[in-house]
């Protein structure tokens, strides 16, 4: 059952990305690649709450926040030209296939890669913060950049990259800010663990599929 609106109001941005992947449901493609499913709803409330994870993290994240929500606003208004056809992303992705148009300006498709990198950005991040709460977060924003995104971002998206890293907080001040007032460390860790754990099988879903439509090596300028 979904949380009323008093009950959103009171979870944090990590509880609710984990009530909403407990509800999702992807369909993976198998000898018919026409089953393949994902909710495209579903999937862009769970970017929206990774942005408000990132914008936490400050001034450093302001250039792929304004990409994340570029792309989470070019899937919505694919969404809502056809809200019956597109509620499958997987739909989205055919269309642009079977008219050349995945791979050119503002698609849909890469849209959609983009959002899935920034989520596996986000899972890697969280995957380490609550290994080693002590790590500077500099290195932990680092080094999950250069395993998730990094290999797909032109030189000059990652010289940019590399500039911001100077203005993250640190780790204590991050973690301070992500709690909410009825948390204590002890609970947002078990809580960015379960996410991380929901995060795994549906990233591999997300790779999946990409890959069945030859998006999974795209890259930026």
């Amino acid at each position: 059952m979904k949380s009323t609106r008093r009950e959103m109001e009171k979870k944090s941005e990590i509880g609710s990305a984990i009530e909403e992947l407990s509800t999702m449901t992807i369909v993976k493609p198998g000898e018919n690649h026409g089953s393949a499913h994902i909710p495209t709803k579903p999937f862009l409330s769970v970017c929206y709450f990774v942005l408000q994870v990132l914008d936490k993290i400050g001034p450093t994240m302001t250039v792929m926040r304004q990409d994340v929500h570029q792309n989470i606003k070019t899937l919505e208004l694919m969404h809502e030209s056809n809200p019956s056809l597109n509620s499958n992303l997987v739909e989205i992705l055919k269309s642009e296939a079977r008219e050349g148009n995945a791979r050119k300006g503002s698609s849909c498709s890469k849209a959609l890669v983009w959002l899935t990198r920034t989520l596996d950005f986000a899972s890697l991040l969280l995957h380490t913060l609550a290994k080693d709460p002590e790590k500077r977060m500099e290195q932990v924003v680092e080094e999950a950049y250069d395993v998730t995104l990094k290999p797909r971002h032109g030189w000059i998206s990652s010289a940019a990259f590399r500039v911001a890293l100077r203005l993250v907080p640190e780790s204590k001040t991050f973690v301070n800010i992500l709690k909410t007032e009825d948390e204590n460390y002890d609970t947002l860790k078990e809580n960015m663990q379960m996410l991380v754990s929901l995060f795994v099988p549906f990233l591999e879903d997300m790779h999946c599929i990409l890959r069945l439509y030859n998006l999974d090596k795209l890259k930026s300028t």
